[in-house]
This record gives C-alpha cells, sequence and structure tokens, in this order.
C-alpha cells in the first residue's frame, strides 16, 4: 500500500523539484530561458518570449514529475525512422506521473481554462486519485507548470495561490507553448504517464505498478499550437514504448495489456489533426484516444511480460513533416 505523502515528506514532489527550480534561477542564460516577477509570484519562461533549449526541456520535464524520475535525451530507432527521442525512467510512477505531471487540475477563472500540473496537484490534491490513495504534499513551496503560449493572467496567479496556500514567494510557474522546443520534450515525456492513465481508466489497481520506463520521438517544433498539438499527440500514440514492471498474476496482466495501447484505441490510425477536425475541440477528444503506441508489462512475482501494441513511422514521418531523399 502506498503511504500518503505527509508521511513520506523525502517523496514530496514539490522538495524533490525546487533543486531543478533552482537550477533555472542560477542558468537562464544557458538554458535559454527568463525568469519574471509576477505579482510577487516566480513566472519562469520556458519559450513564451524566449526560444528555450533542449536541457530546459528536460528541467521541465523533470520538475512536472516531481523530482522523482531521470529525464535524459538520445537518438533511438523507431522501427527504421532514427529520430531523437526522451527517456523517462522512475521508481516512483504513480507519484511521479499521476500525482505530479497529470494535467489534471482544471484552473477555471471567468471564461477561462487553463490546465495545470507538475508538484503543485500533490498540494490541492484534487480528484478521485488522490481520495483513493491518501496523497497530501504539505509543502511550503508550490510549483505549477501550465503549457500555454502566454503568461498566467493576475486572476489565474491569485487563484493558484489560494489553492495552494501558499505565499506567493513560494509559487513558482513554469510556462512553455506546445510548439516550441521545451514544449515538444515535456509532451513527449508524458508516454508513460498516458500508459499509467489508460490502466486506470481500464479499472487496474495502480497500488500493483512498481516502477516505469518509457521512450518517446520528440516532433520537430510545430509551426502553431493546434499543429504542436498534433504532432506531440501523435508522438506518443505511435512512437512511444513504456515498460512497467508489477506485481500481480499472470493472467491479469495478460488480459490488461491488450487494452492499454493505442491500436485497441477507436481512432486508430489517424492522425491527431483527423481526429481533432472531426471532433472541433480537444475537450471533445475521447480521454481513451491519449495512449502508448507499444506496452510492455513485466511480472515481478512470475518473471513472466506481457506485450501488446506497434510503433507506426509510416504516421510519424508524415505527422512530422519529414522529407527524406531515402
Amino acid at each position: 500500500m502506498l503511504l500518503p505523502l505527509s508521511q513520506l515528506p523525502e517523496l514530496s514532489p514539490n522538495r524533490q523539484a525546487f533543486p531543478l527550480i533552482k537550477e533555472y534561477l542560477s542558468r537562464g542564460e544557458l538554458l535559454q530561458i527568463k525568469v519574471h516577477e509576477q505579482n510577487g509570484v516566480t513566472v519562469i519562461d520556458c519559450g513564451v518570449h524566449v526560444e528555450g533549449s533542449w536541457e530546459a526541456g528536460i528541467l521541465f520535464a523533470s520538475v512536472c514529475l516531481g523530482g522523482l524520475a531521470q529525464v535524459k535525451l538520445h537518438w533511438s530507432d523507431f522501427k527504421g525512422l532514427h529520430w531523437p527521442s526522451v527517456e523517462v525512467v522512475t521508481d516512483h510512477p504513480v507519484r511521479a506521473c499521476m500525482a505530479s505531471q497529470y494535467a489534471g487540475w482544471p484552473i477555471k477563472t471567468g471564461k477561462g481554462l487553463t490546465m495545470g500540473s507538475g508538484p503543485a496537484r500533490a498540494i490541492v490534491h484534487k480528484g478521485s486519485l488522490f481520495r483513493l490513495l491518501g496523497y497530501e504534499d504539505h509543502s511550503k513551496t508550490a510549483i505549477i507548470c501550465l503549457e500555454g503560449r502566454e503568461f498566467p493572467s493576475e486572476e489565474v496567479i491569485q487563484h493558484i495561490i489560494e489553492e495552494c496556500h501558499c505565499d506567493p514567494s513560494n509559487l513558482y510557474i513554469l510556462v512553455a507553448p506546445t510548439a516550441s522546443l521545451v514544449g515538444s520534450v515535456q509532451v513527449a515525456a508524458r508516454a508513460l504517464e498516458t500508459g499509467l492513465f489508460k490502466l486506470r481508466r481500464s479499472g487496474y489497481d495502480l497500488g500493483k505498478v512498481v516502477s516505469g520506463w518509457g521512450v518517446c520521438p520528440i516532433p520537430p517544433v510545430a509551426r502553431d499550437t493546434l499543429s504542436g498539438l498534433g504532432r506531440t499527440n501523435d508522438a506518443i500514440l505511435y512512437g512511444s514504448t513504456v515498460l512497467y514492471n508489477l506485481r500481480d498474476d499472470d493472467e491479469t496482466l495478460e488480459h490488461v495489456v491488450k487494452q492499454v495501447p493505442s491500436s485497441c484505441n477507436r481512432e486508430y490510425g489517424r492522425a491527431y489533426m483527423e481526429v481533432q477536425a472531426t471532433n472541433k475541440n480537444f475537450f471533445n477528444i475521447d480521454p481513451d484516444q491519449f495512449t502508448p503506441a507499444e506496452v510492455w508489462l513485466c511480472n515481478l512475482n512470475s518473471g513472466r511480460s506481457f506485450h501488446a501494441g506497434l510503433l507506426r513511422p509510416d504516421i510519424l514521418q508524415k505527422s512530422f513533416g519529414l522529407e527524406t531523399n531515402s
């Protein structure tokens, strides 16, 4: 059984991620980011008015995972497509991915809606997952990650401060557009999270997941937000591979693994832009559509491993706008 964060302060996503925030603050020019103060809060621009960088993308993803995972960049082979990738490895997958990284905090102000992710979610602990597992992070420092083309408004900042019950000087907000270098890295780093999300949607007990490892291609920066959404989602749907170590019975895992990969989705085979055009709005898309391409479930009890799904470099090449002479 997973213990509440209040009983495991060393696993507090906000505390573990804070040293990474210090890197942003001390290495701004090297990372090609910009630090601002807004309403007494520290806002870190990772691509709105700056270029951003590969390393800033690694840090953004690491912060979003609550400092509870390793994030690295590699060149990988996606069934014949040789392309840069992001790799996420964690021994605390539910805390890192679901209690922190998952964009599950809808911040509604007026007519606007901003989805918050990152360590601050473990402070506000909204949603059934936190009620189920008893997560409570009582950190005085709060860190939130926003995906957007603009800095948060005063109204949004005030809402976050009130929800986190923190002093403005202890709140850190990271912002990166989807269509940016940092955005491409940090969204691709969510492949492991999407697999856990699908497992839970399928009714699986995430408390049986011991550790996780995921790899996903990093799409080239798109020209606009919609195209960026298309490329980053296709990267996960058709290019990512995730592996989970679990403790369960083989019969259950053999059944469950078939429910996780994108190949079992109703819209499988269609690029995100095609699906979005049909649904008109991102929030109208069936949440079960956001799943990894390939899944491995490794049973630590029996030593057997179960696989489902496949990579689709043909869709990736089209989505990424890749032109080759080979």
